[in-house]
């Protein structure tokens, strides 16, 4: 299996248009042809399997290069294609930077280890979340959750982002604020309450806790992750110096970032975001996360 990318491309119409209020005018006009990679296809569920199991290898590696690791905390999960009612995440105690699709253990929703590397320990609070969206969610394949430093600074805020740059577009009406903070989550209601109030969307401020994404892929939930995290960033520096000058943000319209999103906040746009990201630290490893 060709390890990060395929290089099959599809063609697609993509309509560059100018808001609602002026689409119809322009919209035949401005179609151009734009071409993407096709979302790579497999033979069987075991060759399925083992591809994936290399993509979230290598979401661990770009989790530990950002830095998002504190001490033991944060997992990412991946939905088995196998037995779907499993999962995979990183054995609790060994760092993002060093993971391998060997070391990854698979879990069923009783919370039992069955299969994977030699470190068979599991985060009893990656359990408890991701179980339960795995449950709720059966369109989500993919979840992530870690203490990165500006999404648990803003978490603080116990508010949503604001729409004030083009990429916080991508959440726009699709994250939510979980304002109850009990502890770390080793409770299963807690990670039911959690499940419940992500509802639909892609994201979650889990208030005085950290940033939650899930998504259709691993690329896709990485992605998502990625740019919240430097949105919330984003608005802490922007925020800050607007109220040094006494004033605001400027806002993003409804209908302004309604239309945006529908570029750069869909599933597809989140998965082929990420290709670059996957394709550095295939090459800075040498593919060392593969084995």
């Amino acid at each position: 299996m060709a390890p990060p990318t395929a290089t099959e491309t599809v063609s697609s119409n993509v309509t560059l248009q100018s808001p609602e209020s002026s689409q119809a005018a322009g919209a035949e006009k401005a179609k151009v042809k734009m071409t993407m990679p096709k979302q790579p296809v497999f033979e069987n569920k075991m060759e399925e399997r083992e591809y994936l199991k290399g993509r979230l290898a290598a979401a661990f590696r770009i989790f530990g290069k950002y830095g998002y690791d504190e001490g033991v905390a944060g997992h990412i999960t991946l939905r088995d294609p196998v037995e779907p009612d499993t999962f995979w995440v990183n054995p609790f105690g060994v760092a993002f930077s060093q993971i391998k699709a060997s070391d990854l253990i698979r879990v069923n929703h009783e919370g039992q280890v069955i299969d994977g590397g030699e470190v068979r320990l599991l985060n009893a609070a990656a359990f408890m979340i991701h179980s339960a969206i795995h449950a709720a969610r059966p369109d989500v394949v993919c979840a992530a959750h870690s203490h990165s430093l500006h999404g648990r600074a803003f978490c603080t805020l116990g508010r949503p982002l604001d729409i004030i740059t083009q990429d916080s577009c991508a959440f726009y009406n699709d994250h939510i604020v979980y304002k109850q903070f009990n502890g770390v989550v080793l409770a299963e209601e807690e990670g039911k309450n959690i499940a419940q109030a992500l509802g639909n969307k892609k994201a979650a401020m889990l208030q005085n806790h950290g940033l939650l994404t899930v998504g259709r892929t691993v690329e896709e939930t990485v992605f998502w992750f990625v740019s919240l995290e430097k949105c919330c960033y984003a608005q802490l520096l922007a925020d800050a110096a607007a109220a040094g000058r006494g004033g605001q943000t400027i806002k993003i319209d409804d209908a302004d970032a309604a239309f945006t999103y529908k570029t750069v906040g869909t599933p597809m746009a989140g998965w082929f975001s990420a290709k670059p990201m996957f394709d550095v630290i295939h090459q800075e490893t040498n593919g060392d996360y593969l084995k």
